[in-house]
C-alpha cells in the first residue's frame, strides 16, 4: 500500500456521501459543537480574570496594599514613621487617624469611618484620593467624601455634613457622643459603592484634636507598595514587638477564594459543552465505519495495515475536533476584541467595579482551554479508531 494512503482515506471520509449524509451532520453538529463550546469557554474565562482583577485592583487602592497597625496604644508614631521612611525609601508612607462615626444629614444616617490624613501623603498612596483632591488646598475641619455618600445625602460642595463619633464624652449626669460639623470640600469616586459610603476623608490634625490625640500619634500607617507580598516580609522584620502589618488580601481571602472557586466550577461546567460536542464525534467516527465497513475490509485484505486503519479515522477525528478548535479560537478571540474595544454592554457602576466589561484572557486560562479540548478529541476518536483495525477481513467480505 502507498505510504500517502491515510492522508487519502481521511480526506475520502470527510466528503460528504449522498447515501448517508447523517454521517456528514453529525460530524458537521460535533465541529459547530466544538467551536462553540471554546468560543464560550474563552469569553467566559476574560471575564472572570477582567472581573477578578478589576476588584483586586480597587481593593488594593482602597484597602491599600500594606497597613502598619499598633497591637497596643501609643506604637505607632512620629519616629516610627521616620525609621521607616529612612529604612525603605522606595515606599510610600502615610500617617493615619481613624474613627467610626455615624454622618447625618437631615434625617438620612449612615455609618462607616471618617480617616484623619495628611493629603500631600496619601495621595501618594491613593489614586482614587489624588485624583479628587488635586488642586484643593482642604483646611482644617473640612471633609472629602464618597460620590455615592453625596448622591445618597443629595449634598453639594460647601455644604456641612453632621458626624456622629462612637466615643463619647461624660456631660453632667449622663453621657453624650461626640458631634462635629464637616464642610464637604471634596468628592472621591472609588467606583464601589460600599468604599464611596463608608469612607470620608478629613486633615489630620482635625481627627486628632476630635480623639484627643497628640499630633504625633496614630492609629496606623498606610503604605503604598508595587510588590506588597515581598516587601511585607522586609517591613515586619523591621518593626518593633508593639506593632503588626498586614496585606491588603489578608482582609479579603475568603472572597477571592470564592471566585477562583467559581472560576474552576464555570471551568468544568463549560468543558461538559465540549465533551458533549465531542460524544457527536464518535457517533460519527462509529457510522463511518459501520458504512465503511466493506471498504475497510478490502483495503486490509489489499495490504493496509490496522494501524493504517486505525490513524486514518484516529487522524479523522483529529480533523473534525481540531478544526473546531481553531475556530472556536478565533471565534472566541474576535469576540473579546469586540467586547473589549466597543462599549456594546453597560453595567452598572455602582454595583460593578467598571462600566464596561472587564476582559483579561490568561496564556494560562488559554493553554488549559486548547489543551483541555484537544485531549477530549484525541479520547473521543480513540475507541471508533480501535473498533475500525478490529474489522474482521473473511466475515466481512463473506457478508458483503
Amino acid at each position: 500500500m502507498s505510504t500517502n494512503i491515510v492522508p487519502y482515506l481521511v480526506k475520502r471520509f470527510l466528503r460528504f456521501d449522498n447515501d448517508q449524509p447523517f454521517i456528514f451532520l453529525s460530524a458537521l453538529l460535533a465541529f459547530l459543537g466544538i467551536s462553540l463550546g471554546v468560543t464560550v469557554l474563552l469569553i467566559a474565562m476574560a471575564l472572570m480574570n477582567g472581573f477578578d482583577n478589576e476588584f483586586r485592583k480597587k481593593l488594593t487602592i482602597m484597602n491599600y496594599p500594606l497597613t502598619v497597625m499598633p497591637k497596643f496604644y501609643g506604637a505607632v508614631n512620629e519616629e516610627l514613621l521616620i525609621d521607616l521612611e529612612s529604612k525603605f525609601p522606595s515606599l510610600s508612607f502615610s500617617p493615619f487617624v481613624q474613627s467610626s462615626i455615624m454622618a447625618r444629614s437631615g434625617s438620612k444616617l449612615e455609618g462607616g469611618y471618617l480617616f484623619g490624613v495628611n493629603f500631600k501623603d496619601e495621595i501618594e498612596v491613593n489614586s482614587v484620593l489624588k485624583e479628587a483632591v488635586e488642586g484643593l488646598e482642604i483646611p482644617k475641619f473640612h471633609v472629602v467624601i464618597g460620590k455615592n455618600l453625596k448622591d445618597d445625602f443629595e449634598i453639594i460642595i460647601d455644604d456641612r455634613l453632621m458626624y456622629i463619633f462612637t466615643q463619647v464624652e461624660p456631660g453632667g449626669l449622663s453621657v453624650t457622643p461626640k458631634i462635629k460639623r464637616f464642610k464637604v470640600k471634596g468628592v472621591f469616586d472609588s467606583g464601589l459603592s460600599a468604599y464611596d459610603k463608608a469612607y470620608s476623608y478629613t486633615t489630620l490634625p482635625s481627627l486628632q484634636a476630635m480623639m484627643h490625640y497628640p499630633s504625633t500619634q496614630y492609629d496606623g500607617i498606610h503604605i503604598f507598595s508595587q510588590d506588597p507580598h515581598a516587601d511585607i516580609l522586609k517591613i515586619q522584620e523591621a518593626l518593633p514587638i508593639g506593632v503588626s502589618i498586614k496585606g491588603w488580601w489578608q482582609d479579603n481571602v475568603n472572597f477571592f477564594a470564592a471566585l477562583e472557586l467559581e472560576k474552576a466550577s464555570l471551568f468544568i461546567v463549560l468543558m461538559l459543552i465540549i465533551l458533549i460536542a465531542a460524544i457527536n464525534i464518535i457517533s460519527s467516527l462509529l457510522m463511518t465505519v459501520m458504512n465503511r465497513r466493506g471498504e475497510i475490509a478490502l483495503l486490509l485484505s489489499l495490504g493496509a495495515t490496522t494501524s493504517e486503519i486505525k490513524k486514518t479515522f484516529l487522524y479523522l477525528g483529529i480533523v473534525i475536533g481540531v478544526g473546531g478548535i481553531l475556530a472556536g479560537v478565533v471565534l472566541g478571540m474576535s469576540a473579546i476584541w469586540v467586547l473589549g474595544t466597543f462599549e456594546i454592554i453597560s453595567l452598572p457602576k455602582d454595583v460593578y467595579p467598571t462600566s464596561t466589561l472587564p476582559l483579561d484572557l490568561s496564556v494560562k486560562d488559554f493553554t488549559l482551554i486548547v489543551l483541555g479540548a484537544f485531549g477530549i478529541v484525541i479520547a473521543s476518536s480513540y475507541y471508533p479508531a480501535k473498533k475500525a483495525s478490529e474489522v474482521d477481513v473473511l466475515t466481512v467480505l463473506r457478508n458483503e
